[in-house]
């Protein structure tokens, strides 16, 4: 079932079917160099069922990002509640396969779970988060009109929180 669609792409909940597929990027050194350690194919399984269990708690959660040509799997983009600095807000999160990296992808399907946050949850802001080095990330938030909302330490790690607000609320 499609939830969100772009002109490129489409965005449909995830499957435990997706695992393979989804590892492509999760279980990537490179695509998760900002993590701690890229995920087995265990922990790719536990964030499918986690998302399975969001959409059933927040109607929200990272949905598979399917290319329209050719409907190629090629990430997971969406919203989920996440725990910024003692903070629970809703979070605009995504992971491409590197194959499909600085095509525009991630910020179409960000931009596009944006609106969905603001027009279909009501939300009245929504968030970005990551590590101070993760600048890819912080791009593709720029580009869909976030803005620095602050940065605190993790871990002994600087992290930034970017916010877009909805100004019809």
């Amino acid at each position: 079932m499609k939830v969100i669609e772009t002109e490129r792409v489409y965005l449909r909940e995830l499957v435990l079917e997706d695992t393979e597929n989804l590892s492509k990027v999760l279980s990537d050194k490179e695509s998760m160099q900002y993590y701690p350690k890229p995920f087995t194919i265990k922990e790719v399984e536990k964030w499918i069922e986690w998302n399975i269990d969001n959409y059933a708690k927040h109607s929200h959660g990272l949905w598979a990002v399917i290319l329209k040509d050719g409907n190629k799997f090629i990430g997971d983009c969406g919203i989920t509640m996440q725990l910024i600095d003692k903070d629970y807000v809703p979070e605009i999160g995504f992971h491409i396969i590197k194959k499909y990296w600085n095509k525009g992808y991630a910020t179409e399907a960000a931009a596009a779970c944006r609106r969905y946050a603001f027009d279909t949850l009501k939300y009245p802001k929504v968030f970005s988060y990551t590590t101070i080095k993760n600048i890819p990330s912080q791009k593709v938030a720029q580009k869909i009109r976030m803005h620095t909302y602050k940065t605190f330490e993790k871990n002994g790690e600087k992290q930034i929180v970017q916010v877009a607000v909805n100004n019809l609320v």
